[in-house]
Order: structure tokens, then sequence, then C-alpha cells
């Protein structure tokens, strides 16, 4: 039996590594924290802009999850899938075993929250990647909640609980899919953001003073992610993407070492991805009383 067992580890470990990609622009190169930069050898930038972000964190995690994954990506900051589409078709023509498109933030630069012009950018994206390889796996994230569009007054989401804008994204972005059956899944990262919120793990708005013993998932801005927040992104996307769950990375993870995240808090940030990825959901009583208890539209400016 144990003869048996290293035959099939040593088979696995000669396996060819699967390639990702992954397509998106701050939101995905990890914009306001050090997660922008962290360990940019262990992948391949296309832009090379010297960028890690999201990406090299996958990396991570595969490479201590045993998986082997040729990570790249192509990002570029403040831009749309229909950019990079009509700009980097050329960089992003390759046979991909996987792919991760991560859409503006608000979908629609001048229409927030609407999915209009992103069903026509992820038909020509995924036409351009299925003549390459017609098995690519791709996957769409919706993104977070901003607070900056929800606090503030006179905003997209003002007046609405701080998880309204994420769960719109999510529906806009299963429209898109309804259009567009040849993606493979949408990624939760919003809900997961959403769901560490209602366990109390991070703090629901940023404007006011920190809640003792809560997290902020955001950058100073309110906008972009920080550490923490892209370290759940990136947890969330693992998760959808390998299939493997997540808590197995356990609280002494490496990645959440390097950017100084505590071991409690890396066990609870992957049980949340777990919770929204492989367990249908956040798992947990309560978020209607956290949501209702979350300021909304105090005037911020």
């Amino acid at each position: 039996m144990i003869a048996a067992y290293l035959a099939a580890a040593a088979l696995g470990s000669s396996a060819p590594a699967r390639s990702i990609l992954f397509v998106g622009n701050s939101f995905t190169f990890g914009a306001m924290s050090d997660v922008m930069t962290y360990r940019k050898d262990s992948v391949s930038d296309l832009n090379s802009d010297g960028m890690g972000g999201v990406p090299a964190l996958f990396k991570r995690f595969a490479d201590e999850s045993g998986i082997r994954y040729q990570v790249s990506l192509e990002t570029a900051a403040g831009q749309t899938l229909a950019w990079h589409l009509a700009n980097k078709a050329a960089v992003i023509d390759r046979p991909w075993d996987a792919v991760v498109l991560q859409q503006y933030s608000t979908l629609s630069p001048d229409k927030p929250g609407d999915a209009t012009d992103t069903i026509p950018a992820v038909r020509g994206l995924m036409d351009l990647l299925r003549k390459r390889n017609p098995q690519v796996s791709v996957s769409l994230v919706a993104t977070w909640t901003r607070p900056d569009l929800t606090y503030p007054p006179g905003k997209p989401w003002s007046g609405q609980p701080v998880t309204r804008m994420a769960l719109d994204l999510r529906k806009a972005d299963d429209r898109v899919r309804a259009a567009v059956p040849s993606v493979a899944r949408v990624v939760p990262v919003g809900q997961a953001f959403n769901c560490a919120i209602s366990r109390r793990i991070a703090d629901p708005d940023p404007y006011d003073a920190p809640t003792p013993g809560e997290v902020d998932l955001w950058a100073s801005d309110h906008y972009h992610a920080s550490n923490y927040g892209y370290y759940l992104e990136a947890l969330t996307i693992f998760a959808a993407v390998t299939h493997v769950d997540p808590r197995a990375l356990g609280p002494t993870e490496q990645a959440a070492r390097d950017l100084k995240i505590s071991p409690a808090t890396a066990l609870q940030l992957q049980r949340v991805a777990f919770s929204v990825v492989q367990a249908g959901g956040c798992g947990r009583r309560g978020i209607v009383a956290r949501l209702r208890s979350s300021r909304h539209g105090h005037g911020h400016n």
C-alpha cells in the first residue's frame, strides 16, 4: 500500500502544470496593498508591470496544496473587460487551461450595476479563448461592495446596506453567465466579503471608528481591498477554481504570515471562502440582524 501511494504521488508530481490566466484590473493586481507586488517572481505578468497580486496568492495556495499551476496575469488599472478584448487580445490569445475574468468594479463605468456591456465582452473573450482550447474553464468574478459608493450621499448605492452592491453585482454576473453559458462559474467574492461582515470578522463601516476585534477588508480609499480583502478574494477564487477546501490551508498558511494576517483571522477567512463556495452560503444565522445594525448613508464625506 505504501509503495502504491508513493507511486501515485510521484505520478501526480510529474503531471504537467495547469495554466491559468487572470484578466482584470486593480482588484486583481491588488492595488493599495502589500499584495500588489507579493511574490511577483512566482507568476508571469504578461504586461511586464511587475505585479504579483491575487494571482500570486493563488499560486502560493496551489503550491501549499500540492497542485501544480503556471499562473499568469494580464491586468490594467481602471479598465473593463471590453478594453482587454480590444487592446490585449494578442496577449490573451493562448491555449489556457483556466481563465479568471474580473470586470470593472461597477460593471459599467457609466451605468453602475448594468451588465449590458459585460455580456458581449465576455462572449468575445470566450470565443477567443475557446478557439485555442475548447475545454478552457472560465470563471467570472463577482466583486465586492465599494463603501465609497454606499456611505457618502449622492452615490449609486447611497442609503443601502453595505452588502447590497455586492449582491447586485452577483445578480448581474449571473445574468452574464446565463447569456454566455460557456462560462463555467461566477466566483462569489463579494458575497464572501458580506459573509465576513455577518460573522463579525470584518467591520461593515470603514468610515467610523474600527470595531474592536474586527478587520477592515478595504484599503484607505474605502474602494480597493486591504491585505485582508485580497486574501479573502484569493481564497474564494482558489476554492472555486480548484475545488480544494481552503480550510485545509490552515492557520499557519504562509501567505497570511507574509501579509501579517494572524493565524486566527486566516482560519476565519478560509472558513468564509469555504462557506460561500462549497457549502452554498454563509452558513450562519444572524446575518439579517447584523445588516440592519450596520450603518448606511450617514452623510460621510
